[in-house]
Formats: structure tokens, sequence, C-alpha cells
């Protein structure tokens, strides 16, 4: 059942890339990259640098209502002996009203990874709607889902609220909460004990010019373990 899963959600991330590059034949293509450093690499509150910095780049193509890209971060899995995570996705951004919708599909891979007993590759389908009820304030919610979870986590859902408040044109804030679950009894480290669920939070600024982005973000969730503790997070991003 875990192979057929996982077949399921290769095929459906390559029928969307498919259809991000031909369904959309018509419509203007536009090309994107960034690379960035951040001081830390945090995953829904949890580092996967454990605590170290991070390089990371992504590439992206658009067209129409389509996308698609390709996104890597190095990261420090010392079990697994995982030193990259390597992401693709693609998807569709179409309107409903004011609201504006993200459905897509994600591949988390990790191909410097040791051959082990659990797999550290998942996918997740995503739908996420947001809009904007006043001018430079947008307001979100996203869910993700996954037939198989990192690490054998069986069936997992990540629901997250979110809302930006764009200051000025180069100056913005943001922030966040989410909250994870898995089915999986004892699954995520919580202080002496483990526990199947936890809640992150998020807030910072962003300053972007010249091409440049500058995040300064404080991260937290309620778990009581070292890569898991509160921490702000330096971000520069470069556009290419």
């Amino acid at each position: 059942m875990k192979v057929i899963k996982k077949m399921f959600g290769a095929a459906l991330l390559a029928t969307s890339a498919m259809a991000a590059t031909t369904g959309a034949a018509h419509a203007e293509t536009t090309f994107s990259g960034n690379v960035a450093l951040t001081s830390d690499y945090a995953f829904r509150g949890i580092s996967q640098t454990d605590e170290d910095p991070a390089i990371q780049g992504g590439f992206d193509v658009a067209s129409g209502m389509f996308y698609a890209g390709v996104w890597a971060s190095t990261i420090d899995f010392a079990a697994q002996n995982a030193e990259l995570e390597l992401d693709l996705y693609a998807g569709i951004t179409p309107t409903l009203g004011p609201v504006a919708l993200d459905l897509g599909v994600i591949g988390y891979f990790y191909p410097s990874a040791s051959d082990a007993a659990s797999e550290l590759d998942f996918v997740e389908l995503k739908a996420g709607a947001k809009l904007e009820p006043i001018q430079g304030l947008t307001l979100g919610g996203t869910l993700f889902y996954s037939p198989e979870f990192t690490l054998d986590g069986g069936d997992s859902l990540y629901a997250e609220a979110s809302a930006s408040y764009s200051i000025t044109d180069a100056f913005s804030v943001s922030g966040a909460v989410g909250n994870q679950s898995v089915d999986a009894a004892n699954y995520f480290a919580d202080g002496a004990g483990f526990t199947d669920s936890y809640t992150t939070w998020n807030i910072g600024a962003t300053y972007s010019f010249a091409g440049f982005g500058i995040d300064l973000r404080y991260v937290d969730t309620d778990l009581d373990t070292t890569i898991t503790e509160e921490r702000v997070i330096l971000s520069i991003k470069r556009a290419l």
C-alpha cells in the first residue's frame, strides 16, 4: 500500500508538471529564480540544519494559472546521512471571486540519504486560499495532506493560517500559525515524552531592495526539544 501511495503521488506530480508546460501553451510563460542564505532552515518550526545556516535556491516557471518549480536546501539529518533536500512542485492558481486559490502537489526528496528501513521522501497535496479584504492586507489559509509522511509517519495533515501587511512597496510584516498532525503514535519528541501533533507559529518582517529580500523572523513551537525551541532567523534572498 505504501508503494502504491507513493506511485500515486509521483504520478500526480508528473501530471501537474506536464499541464504546467503544455496545458497553457497560449498563455505568456515566465521564468524566475532565486538564491538565499539563512541562519537556520526551519520547516514548520523544526530546524532542518541542527540550528546551523543553510544555502537555498529555486527555479520556477509559470504560464497562465499553471506553475511548476524546483527548490533545494542544504540540511543536516545526521541519522540518515542526508545533506540535501530537493523539492519538486506544480499546481494551478485559479480565482473564485475575490479569493485566489492555490491547488498543487509537492514532492520532498533527499537524494543524499543513506538507505534505511524508514523513508525520508514523501509527497503532499496542497490546497490554499487567500484574499485581500483591504489594500495591503492579505489573509490566507492552507492545508497540506500526505498519505505517507516522512519517516513512515502515515497520514498527515498540516493546517496553517497566515496574514501579511504591506506597509510600503518595500517593507511588509507577516505571521502564521499552523498545526502538524500525523497518524503515528509517539512520532514527535516532546521533552521527556512524545506526541503525534504540535503547533508552530512565526512572525517577522521583510524588506526588499534592488532584487534582494531581507527577512527577520521569530519562530517557535509548543514542542520541547533543542531543534524546536524559539529562535530568531535571518534570511537574505536574491532574485535571479
